[in-house]
């Protein structure tokens, strides 16, 4: 919104001598931001006069016609001028840039020699002044006004004049207008404030509407005038004051009619729509589109309009897109004689949604969708009449239409202390009801609280926490006491906090890359991993509006989108990736759906019945670990081969996650998606599975688009315990002992179970074990397999004996023969 600081002095009773810095900083305290300052005062220096044209004449021997001219600019002989626009004659009072003026851009005005004769000056337009963007001809000034030779002509163009470019946030919509702005300065400044509203009568309305009417929806509009002016001059040009104001707001002049709608949506906040009254066929209907429908619309696109549509439609079908833009059927031309302008009122959610539906964000949308003053319609018909009567001719026709289903506003009920309570400020009762009344709202005291009903023009205060912050921001936000919060003691970071900034730190030191990803998916992915219909993770729960709508539901796991990053790098050329993500998945309550949810207050702190209400529909958000890799997990070199990554790499990943949180996995075959059958860990801690690893299945692959092979690990962090403080290891000097063992088992037993049934019977003295081999063949038998480990055993206070070494082996070996039928063979 660009506002002038002449026209903003029309309705609030600003002091003469009031400074830029001054009116930026009301604007700021009053809530509206102040993007930039445009001093016209400084686009020209130097001697700018308003002149008189004495003699004309024409030039010839040119390739354009040329004027040299004759020009009182108050001295004792006229100037002369060469110039090439033809839009004045002898007589026109103009504006003239002597020698010695600087226009915008630099451009130093001198007296200099050109087709053949001495120009002492320049006769200029607006746009060569920065004072507007017509460039069609030279300004050419109205008789009176104080408008005399030699006099400056910075008045008479604008060039005096301040423009603030202010940011309006969508809870004052107000502030889209000249008298919402006003308000909030005269009120932040101590200052009268006119409303232009109040300047004209509102019209009643009669019973012969001006032009046959029927508004068939009446909750997307619920208030519908018109009124209508006859035998205009169509060659009547809009006021010097009008297109000026016009300029400034940074819109261009038209014609007449047009810019007095364009005017008044600026000085009251509500657009209008003049149709030429000869284009129009049958009454006027006010309705929803319906199906198959089409408008051209005034920016000359055709647009195919959907049921939800507010339009506005005659005998010839639809000719204007309600609150959004008029179609070319029906517009206002050079040649019109007759206008039927009309105000309404739209709501708000149904221009907002076409608006963006047909991509239009006109000047009418931007203040209809974020709420109009239903107050306005018969006044602003009513002032575009008289303007439109005084300066274009005409008739008014003395019927008027004003379809009115506006239902009057519920007042709020609110507590006077509360804004004290609520920002630390010890406001007394009267101060809030006047801060309240100061906003425009009706306030009636009686009892122990306020019975508030707010302005029509404030569509957004609707409850209590909106008239807190009215009085809080009416009060000045700069008198709420600024206190930091006193820290609570503690003890740093808890353990699981800790952990996750270890796990994250040892996957960054073995060269994998941390990737963030939205917690949103599209579920189309879970089919394409191959997930069986009752998994767990097709459970998801749905977002009401979500940012993009293929990914409308919250995570279950992290690897749709970490495989997602991994393509990306693949796709731009990264061929060795690796990459871990750490984050929450979102599993629903069980029963979550059959949960009323409650409507938590804002003037009071939720009880503990409210709050464990609202806790029973909070999903559960687990803290998940994923991690992909593909391409090389070695580089190649003069070193030898590269080694390229697998599903153990996957698995020593776990491995060490589970280390750096002090906690022991174990790995055992498993079949899951979206991993290959073969291919797959279940990573256990104790007797609980916590997650799995291994190499994708390969239609997954070619479902996702990646490379085949691609491994990944996903565990749930949240299930590890938290690891007790163990204290340091006492490091032996004996020598270890090393004794090979080999044991057969069935083909279906883990090889981690066996590892752990021999480290329960070794004992103390074990110090480590190693499974480096496997082997089947048929002597060792049909369906099962040999696994051979390595123990390594020692004492910490003396060298161990042979004897003790083998007692100990056997003692392990008796364990797993019998939890698992292991059988002693030699290695």
């Amino acid at each position: 919104m660009r506002v002038s600081l002449s026209w903003l002095r029309d309705y609030a009773a600003l002091p003469a001598d009031i400074d830029v810095a001054t009116l930026d900083a009301a604007f700021v305290s009053s809530g509206l931001e102040v993007e930039e300052v445009h001093d016209l005062r400084d686009n020209v220096s130097g001697p700018l006069l308003i002149g008189r044209v004495v003699e004309i004449e024409e030039l010839t021997g040119f390739k354009k016609p040329i004027r040299f001219c004759r020009v009182d600019v108050g001295e004792s002989e006229p100037r002369g001028i060469v110039c090439g626009a033809r839009n004045f004659v002898e007589g026109d009072l103009v504006v003239v840039s002597l020698p010695g003026a600087v226009l915008p851009g630099g451009f130093a005005i001198s007296a200099r020699k050109t087709y053949g004769r001495v120009s002492d000056g320049m006769i200029a337009s607006s746009r060569e002044l920065g004072a507007g963007d017509d460039h069609d001809g030279i300004i050419v000034l109205p008789e009176g006004a104080g408008h005399e030779p030699g006099t400056d002509a910075r008045g008479a163009v604008g060039l005096d004049d301040v423009i603030f470019e202010l940011a309006v946030t969508p809870d004052m919509s107000h502030c889209f207008s000249m008298r919402g702005v006003a308000r909030e300065v005269a009120h932040r400044l101590d200052v009268e404030f006119t409303d232009p509203a109040l300047a004209t009568l509102e019209p009643t309305a009669t019973e012969e509407s001006p032009y046959p009417l029927s508004v068939e929806d009446t909750e997307g509009c619920d208030r519908f005038a018109l009124r209508a002016v006859t035998g205009i001059d169509p060659t009547a040009p809009s006021p010097q004051w009008l297109r000026r104001r016009l300029s400034h707001a940074g819109m261009r002049s038209i014609g007449l009619a047009v810019d007095v709608t364009n005017y008044l949506m600026l000085e009251l906040g509500q657009p209008l729509h003049a149709f030429d009254l000869a284009t129009l066929k049958g009454g006027l209907v006010v309705r929803r589109a319906r199906a198959g429908e089409r408008l051209t619309t005034l920016d000359d696109v055709e647009r195919r309009l959907d049921p939800q549509d507010m339009v506005i439609c005659d005998d010839t079908g639809v000719i204007s897109l309600a609150g959004v833009m008029g179609g070319q059927t029906s517009e206002v031309a050079p040649s019109t004689v007759d206008v039927l302008f009309e105000a309404a009122h739209w709501d708000m959610r149904s221009i907002a949604a076409t608006a963006r539906r047909h991509r239009l964000a006109s000047e009418a949308a931007k203040r209809f969708e974020r709420g109009s003053d239903p107050a306005l319609c018969a006044v602003a018909v009513q002032r575009a009449v008289e303007l439109l009567v005084e300066y274009g001719g005409g008739v008014a026709d003395a019927r008027v239409a004003d379809v009115d289903h506006r239902v009057a506003r519920e007042p709020i009920y609110l507590d006077p202390q509360l804004p004290g309570r609520i920002v630390g400020v010890p406001y007394t009762d009267t101060e809030v009801i006047a801060r309240l009344t100061a906003a425009g709202c009706v306030v009636q005291a009686g009892g122990e609280v306020l019975e508030v009903v707010p302005p029509s023009w404030r569509p957004d205060v609707t409850d209590r926490a909106d008239l807190v912050e009215e009085v809080v921001r009416l009060d000045g936000y700069d008198k709420v006491p600024v206190a930091m919060p006193t820290a609570p003691p503690g003890s740093g970071l808890t353990a699981r906090q800790r952990r996750r900034r270890q796990i994250g730190r040892v996957l960054a030191e073995a060269g994998y890359v941390e990737a963030l990803n939205y917690p949103f998916l599209d579920t189309a992915v879970l089919d394409r991993f191959g997930l069986p219909d009752d998994d767990p993770r097709r459970d998801v729960l749905r977002l009401a509006n979500p940012l993009v709508e293929s990914e409308s539901a919250l995570r279950t796991t992290l690897l749709p989108g970490l495989l997602r990053a991994l393509k990306t790098n693949v796709d731009r050329g990264i061929r060795d990736v690796g990459l871990f993500e750490l984050g929450v998945v979102f599993h629903p309550r069980p029963d979550w759906e059959r949960v009323e949810p409650p409507r938590l207050p804002v003037h009071r702190r939720p009880t503990d019945e409210e709050l464990e209400a609202a806790g029973r529909l909070r999903p559960d958000q687990p803290q998940h670990l994923a991690v992909a890799i593909t391409g090389d997990a070695e580089p190649g070199g003069w070193w030898g081969a590269p080694r390229p990554a697998d599903w153990t790499d996957a698995v020593a990943a776990a491995r060490t996650v589970a280390e750096a949180a002090g906690v022991e996995v174990t790995v055992e075959a498993a079949r899951y998606a979206p991993w290959h059958p073969g291919r797959c860990a279940a990573l256990r801690v104790g007797d609980e599975v916590i997650g799995h690893a291994g190499e994708l299945h390969p239609a997954v692959c070619d479902a996702l688009e990646i490379p085949r092979r691609v491994a990944a690990m996903e565990l749930d962090l949240s299930r590890l315990p938290t690891a007790e403080v163990t204290p340091a290891p006492r490091m032996s000097h004996y020598p270890v002992a090393l004794i090979d063992v080999a044991v057969v088992v069935d083909d279906e037993v883990p090889a981690a179970r066996v590892a752990e049934a021999l480290g329960d019977g070794a004992g103390e003295l074990l110090e480590g074990i190693r499974l480096f081999d496997v082997y089947r063949d048929e002597r060792v038998g049909a369906g099962r397999k040999s696994l051979a480990y390595k123990l390594t055993f020692r004492a910490p206070d003396r060298t161990l004996t042979a004897e003790e070494a083998v007692a100990a082996r056997d003692r392990a070996v008796a364990v797993a023969s019998e939890r698992f039928g292991a059988e002693l063979r030699g290695v």
